[in-house]
């Protein structure tokens, strides 16, 4: 079968199509013909880690050897991006009971990567499920890893109806699901984004947006109950007065000083500290596929490439220019 490969770290011309074996599905496993797959944050991330020092790293230092290992010290370990996929089921294994060959699936592979190809193999428990009714397979790709990760953080503080909630980096993956979880609760959603991306977030329904490059949202004098920062772009700091006197500062990428203000806060009451970790699964995918069949969350494309063009897809995303999903769409080979 073809697949992206990439046999060292570099730039995205390092990325390029080849042929490698067909995988064949064990008792139980499911085999997914793939047809569409998003280039993410961590294919960019993976494709040159070698570049990642713990200082830059987006989590506590003390994770990233493991990380490193992980990921390959000299090259590699794991040739063929892809976390996130939408496609149809072609084969089964014997024990396999929840799917049968036709199913239109999609899912999320997380670190496993692999999903550059026209195949991959799953666990029938895995994080793969039927995909919404009423999505195409290039807008199913784009959902799982986004809506899981700002799903389950935001479990770990309970919106309610009426609450102001700023999310800040709503734009990208997690954000943009983030803006929908926090409608859907019924909270007033302030997103927070560049110029370019200001009418997507707005498309999202998010009730106000903040440009950064135009006004600082913590010298505006409002207050909110929640703020969600994905990417660790403020500090809790600078976002303290912005807070009411029970907010919440949750973050989605921390460091140590994080986690230390987590417990501090704890302790002391009033405004906290939240640092979470998001642990996917079959079940949390169930829950948004129900979600985006009720019309709660949608997809935002920005362009298809074909999985030829890998490389200029990601050279696309580098580019920062980007307002909605890039995603790689997968034809059968002749």
């Amino acid at each position: 079968m073809k697949a992206i490969v990439y046999t060292s770290y570099g730039p995205p011309d390092v990325l390029h199509l080849t042929e490698i074996e067909k995988p064949a599905p064990k008792d139980n496993e499911i085999l997914i013909r793939v047809f569409a797959v998003p280039v993410s944050f961590g294919d960019v991330l993976a494709r040159k880690f070698n570049t990642v020092s713990p200082r830059n790293f987006s989590m506590p230092a003390l994770l990233w050897l493991p990380s490193r290992l992980a990921f390959g010290i000299r090259k590699p370990r794991k040739p063929v991006l892809g976390s996130e996929f939408a496609g149809e089921v072609e084969a089964v294994g014997a024990a396999v009971t929840r799917f049968k060959p036709g199913d239109r699936v999609f899912g999320y592979r997380g670190a496993s990567f692999g999903a550059y190809a026209e195949y991959l193999c799953m666990s029938e428990t895995g994080t793969v499920t039927p995909m919404p009714a009423n999505m195409t397979y290039e807008e199913a790709a784009t959902i799982p890893y986004g809506a899981l990760t700002a799903g389950n953080l935001l479990k770990k503080v309970n919106i309610r109806p009426g609450q102001k909630v700023l999310i800040n980096g709503a734009s990208g993956g997690i954000g943009s699901a983030a803006v929908q979880f926090a409608k859907h609760a019924g909270a007033e959603v302030t997103g927070i984004c560049s110029t370019p991306r200001v009418d997507l977030v707005k498309a999202l329904g998010a009730d106000h947006v903040i440009d950064y490059t135009r006004e600082d949202f913590t010298q505006n004098g409002e207050t909110y109950d929640l703020i969600f920062d994905i990417l660790n772009k403020s500090s809790f700091a600078c976002c303290k007065d912005s807070l009411t006197p029970n907010g919440r500062y949750l973050l989605a990428s921390f460091k140590m000083k994080q986690i230390f203000q987590m417990l501090r806060t704890s302790i002391t009451g009033g405004k906290k500290v939240i640092c979470a970790l998001s642990v996917e699964n079959q079940a949390d995918l169930e829950r948004v596929k129900t979600l985006v069949e009720e019309g709660a969350i949608k997809a935002v494309i920005d362009r298809c490439y074909p999985l030829e063009q890998a490389a200029e897809a990601h050279r696309y995303v580098e580019a920062g220019g980007k307002t909605g999903s890039v995603v790689l769409t997968v034809t059968p080979s002749a």
